[in-house]
């Protein structure tokens, strides 16, 4: 399968949008999806993004990051999402996006890529370990919404 990995822009949001939602769908979380495209242009600064695209030009994967400041460590690039249609999986598209990650990281002189697996998507976990991440299963994730 034909692959194409680029970053974003933004005539790419819609579908990215869409790949967001089937993600939330995904994780059994559809009700947390707050985002639009509207939302997206506004942050657009903030967003940073890579698309996987095949040949007829279809986005079929995507990984959004940021880039953020830890105490202990300094620069690091944190990968949001990382997700794959289902029927083009097995094609390497999450490691070939993973790896633009990672370069997009090293290029911009960060320490680390850091980024959360929901402790269920065993498949994703044993990816994550394949590609030389530690799983830290100490930490829990906080959230406050903010009104």
């Amino acid at each position: 399968m034909q692959i194409t990995i680029r970053r974003a822009g933004e005539a790419d949001f819609p579908a990215i949008i869409a790949l967001i939602r089937e993600f939330a769908e995904f994780q059994k979380t559809p009700d947390r999806v707050h985002n639009s495209v509207e939302q997206m242009q506004a942050d657009k600064d903030l967003f940073i993004c890579f698309v996987a695209e095949d040949a007829q030009q279809q986005i079929v994967g995507y990984a959004a990051c940021f880039f953020a400041y830890y105490t202990w460590s300094g620069r690091n690039l944190y990968l949001d999402d990382l997700y794959v249609k289902e029927s083009p999986r097995g094609y390497n598209i999450g490691t070939k996006l993973l790896y633009k990650v990672i370069d997009h990281a090293k290029a911009s002189n960060c320490k680390k890529v850091r980024w959360q697996v929901s402790n269920w998507n065993t498949p994703a976990i044993h990816f994550y370990k394949k590609m030389g991440a530690w799983i830290d299963d100490v930490e829990l994730n906080c959230h406050l919404e903010l009104k």
